[in-house]
């Protein structure tokens, strides 16, 4: 090191693939740290060395486990192994300052999540790459803890109310930190460009070492503020999660224990948890459903993509706001002119006035560069002259959901446009088959339903038509892949894949209310599912009066295993709003109390009245049943893809596994359907 301060020993974290493969720390892996690790640890007694580095091979330190190691673990015995042996490995960079007075810096040069952000926290000190992709803990949100150190390190590093951020919360959110928000609060120490990275953190640390800088820690949290903070975290997640999922739980439970537990006894528990979790259904299917979202692969039944469009020009029949929302993601992702045509120039001043401060609004965050900004708003025009689309390439309608108005829109279209242009629907339920049949070209005709709010939902379901052509498939899903969306196709069945799901269980809640159940008790029956939200707070999120068309037309397709409801007919009538205000930031919004009175008294405790458990049920059991069917009516080709669709479209939770691990484990797939609908083992601890 420079500056006379001695020899620093270097240890890198490198799987010797290429960037594509990022490292993963495997039994095998955390073996090799350990020997590693046990020589320098031997040089460090020696006085051969003055400090340790560890490093990762380019763009990664670590990112994390080795998820698929780890649901192949088969016993509760082996499971405390894992833990044990990273800790095995770890503490030997925790403990070498006492034991030889020689320090240990991680040197975070890029991707450090789980595990390998843990390697960085049981160093002394730790320096970041400006162009480092994410720092982050997201145990929790895979059904999992920190279980190699960071439960006890982060909150006695960062204050236990910054710890809840980093263990619970940003998980939750599947949010990790950037490396100026890790340096901001206290996870690293400093943060060094990426150009010389490696050079300015050995130059740091050998002023560390030779004492010119001192590297201040905070003290522990009194017990009060302590206490405090766990308390309140144990509310919101008892509201938020309740019993769903024990991850959260027992990581909050390792973070109340750590200010007063000595390492080895927080470490041994960080052992215990881990492995009760491994062994959980929750957490298998938790990674199930892990792999299923980052599987990148190409969509099921997507054709060639060689057989895709070009696209130099889209036009967006419409120009209210979801209208608005696609224009702004056309042009930004795309980077082709967008083109929006409503009927009067009001709406379409309208649309345009969307996309202009949607655009300033992201400039001023620093989350789009001002000539970017500028560039989409330049890209986006609109007009009242159907003409205007004669040039276009791909052209997709998001007028009213009313079969009429769509087939009039696509007849003009077809009068205006190139036979190779490819039409395209935005529609959330209705018939693409129908939509095309009077065309001269149904064959170009092709769905593509987008979800709300366009920006931040990640599914598209692309849907396919009786006469749809594979080069507007393929058109469709190049698209979706260059809006960095995830496409799924679905068979043009009514309600799609996540509508049909999701509208069937909010009929179902409603249902019950209508045969006497309160509403509260409604709302939250399906609080041990760990929604993101309850029924009546989705219902407003989606529109009561969308809900409403919707389950209208789903049972107008499907006969009447849909339900209807007159009192949530009455409440759209009345314009009346169906949840209060959240109690507090990060809270659910209660059901509106007034709303009981649409659908009559309650009966509670009558007899054929549901409770809860009863409401649950019933929510189950249409759920299983019309699963079944789907995956009988080919919607699509197995229940991956409904899982799939179900997390990224409806926020279904990583513990359920989407829906069919949760019908599978509950008991449901085989007292409805008689069978499971995925292997044992799959999502689940094998039986």
């Amino acid at each position: 090191m420079p500056g006379g301060a001695g020899v620093l020993a270097l240890v890198t974290l490198d799987n010797g693939l290429d960037h594509t493969k990022p490292n993963t720390l495997g039994p095998a892996g955390i073996a090799e740290l350990k020997a590693a690790l046990e020589v320098v640890r031997t040089r460090a007694e020696a006085g051969e060395i003055a400090a340790v580095g560890v490093t990762g091979k380019p763009y990664f330190v670590a990112a994390g486990a080795d998820l698929k190691g780890i649901t192949s673990v088969h016993g509760h015995d082996e499971a405390v192994e894992l833990g044990r042996a990273g800790h095995a490995a770890y503490t030997i960079l925790g403990d070498l300052r006492a034991a030889t007075g020689v320090p240990t810096f991680a040197f975070v040069n890029g991707l450090a999540l789980g595990g390998g952000l843990e390697v960085a926290l049981n160093c002394d000190y730790r320096t970041v790459a400006s162009d480092a992709a994410a720092l982050g803990l997201p145990e929790t949100g895979i059904g999992l803890v920190p279980g190699w150190g960071g439960a006890y390190l982060v909150p006695r590093l960062v204050g236990v109310e910054k710890a809840i951020d980093v263990i619970l919360t940003r998980p939750a959110a599947n949010k990790p930190y950037k490396p100026a928000e890790a340096r901001g609060i206290g996870l690293v120490d400093e943060l060094f460009e990426a150009a010389d990275f490696l050079e300015q953190s050995i130059i740091w640390a050998a002023k560390v070492v030779t004492g010119e800088v001192e590297v201040p820690r905070r003290e522990l949290d009194p017990q009060p503020v302590w206490d405090g903070v766990v308390a309140a975290a144990k509310a919101q997640l008892d509201t938020l999660v309740g019993a769903s999922r024990p991850a959260p739980h027992r990581a909050l439970e390792l973070i109340a224990a750590a200010r007063n537990a000595t390492k080895a006894e927080a470490f041994a528990a960080e052992d215990q948890a881990l492995a009760d979790l491994i062994m959980s259904d929750e957490m298998r299917a938790s990674i199930y459903a892990f792999n299923l979202v980052g599987g990148g692969k190409k969509p099921v039944g997507a054709p060639d993509p060689k057989l895709a469009k070009p696209i130099t020009r889209v036009g967006v029949v419409g120009a209210g706001l979801m209208a608005a929302q696609m224009a702004f993601l056309f042009a930004q992702r795309l980077g082709v002119p967008v083109v929006m045509r409503d009927l009067d120039q009001e709406r379409v001043d309208k649309g345009l006035a969307f996309v202009r401060e949607t655009a300033e609004k992201l400039a001023g965050r620093g989350r789009l560069a001002p000539d970017a900004a500028a560039r989409i708003v330049a890209s986006v025009s609109g007009t009242t002259d159907i003409g205007e689309f004669a040039s276009c390439d791909f052209v997709i309608e998001a007028v009213t959901e009313v079969m009429g108005l769509k087939k009039k829109v696509f007849a003009e279209l077809e009068s205006v446009i190139s036979p190779e242009t490819v039409l395209a629907t935005n529609t959330s339920a209705l018939s693409v088959t129908e939509m095309a049949a009077d065309l001269a070209h149904p064959a170009r005709v092709v769905g593509i339903h987008f979800f709300n709010p366009v920006a931040q939902m990640p599914l598209v379901e692309v849907i396919n038509a009786q006469a749809t052509s594979d080069e507007a498939l393929a058109t469709a899903f190049a698209i979706t892949k260059k809006l960095r969306k995830t496409a799924i196709m679905s068979a043009d069945r009514p309600g799609f894949i996540v509508n049909r799901l999701l509208l069937l269980v909010m009929g179902q809640v409603v249902d019950a209310i209508e045969g006497g159940t309160p509403v509260e008790v409604a709302d939250r029956a399906l609080a041990p599912l760990g929604l993101p939200m309850p029924t009546f707070e989705l219902t407003d999120l989606v529109g009561p009066a969308v809900a409403q068309h919707v389950l209208t037309s789903l049972r107008e397709n499907l006969g009447d295993r849909i339900p209807v409801s007159a009192g949530l007919a009455r409440i759209v009538e009345d314009g009346t709003r169906v949840v209060l205000d959240a109690p507090a930031k990060g809270l659910h919004k209660p059901v509106n109390p007034a709303v009981q009175e649409y659908f009559g008294p309650a009966r509670p405790g009558e007899p054929g009245v549901l409770d809860a458990d009863g409401v649950l049920d019933s929510v189950l059991t249409a759920l299983t049943t019309e699963i079944g069917l789907m995956l009988d009516e080919g919607v699509v080709p197995g229940p991956q893809q409904i899982d799939l669709a179900m997390i990224l479209g409806a926020g279904w939770g990583f513990h359920t596994g989407g829906i069919t691990p949760y019908l599978d484990r509950t008991g449901y797939s085989e007292k409805v359907l008689g069978r499971r609908l995925l292997p044992d083992g799959v999502a689940n601890v094998p039986s």
